[in-house]
């Protein structure tokens, strides 16, 4: 569940909670956000009565270069070849 938001907040960028669909109940999805914003991995501003939830990837990225794109079988980028 937790790697299935992730994924889509990657995918998507800032996304209120009512747009991740989902079989399991309401509270069950506000316990994976807070179990992922707690780990650091998001971060939930309020706009009007809306939770806007955004993945923190540059501040991920800076700390643990890599563990994003790894956790979301990305490609890693590479630089130009050297000899």
């Amino acid at each position: 569940m937790r790697l299935g938001i992730v994924r889509q907040l990657a995918e998507r960028g800032e996304s209120p909670c009512g747009v991740f669909e989902t079989d399991r109940p309401k509270s069950s999805l506000s316990h994976h956000f807070r179990v992922l914003r707690e780990s650091g991995l998001v971060s939930t501003r309020k706009s009007g009565t809306v939770l806007l939830n955004t993945l923190r990837r540059e501040e991920i990225e800076r700390r643990f270069p890599g563990l994003i794109g790894a956790v979301l079988g990305e490609m890693p980028k590479r630089g130009p070849k050297q000899r």
